[in-house]
Parts: structure tokens; sequence; C-alpha cells
């Protein structure tokens, strides 16, 4: 005579709604700052287009700076 016996195991995790929450915060907020950054490099490479190069776009700050 055979016996078969089936075991079922069943392993429920929950995480707290305050993982779930700071997750979510971490990723908006390197979501964000990535956005900024870009925004930045493509202010920087605008002036320096319109200034001329990267030389006149520091002596045009200074200019602007100290008048």
């Amino acid at each position: 005579m055979k016996t078969t016996t089936t075991t079922k195991t069943r392993s429920a995790v929950k995480e707290s709604v305050s993982v779930e929450l700071s997750r979510v915060g971490v990723n908006a907020i390197g979501i964000t700052s990535a956005a900024i950054g870009c925004w930045a490099v493509a202010c920087l490479a605008s002036g320096m287009i319109n200034s001329g190069g990267p030389v006149s776009l520091v002596s045009n700050f200074v200019s602007a700076f100290i008048g």
C-alpha cells in the first residue's frame, strides 16, 4: 500500500504602510532631484550657447555680478 502526503505551506509577508510610504517618498525625491539636475544642465548649456562659450559665460557672469 502506498501513502502520499501533501503539505501546503503559506507564507504571507505584510509590510507596514509606513515602509511603503517611505519607498514612495524616496522615489519621489529621487525623480524630482533628477528633473532639477536635467533642468540645470539644460540652463547651463543654453547659457553657454547664448554667450558664445564657457569663457564668455564666466566673464559675462562676473561682469553682471560686479556691475
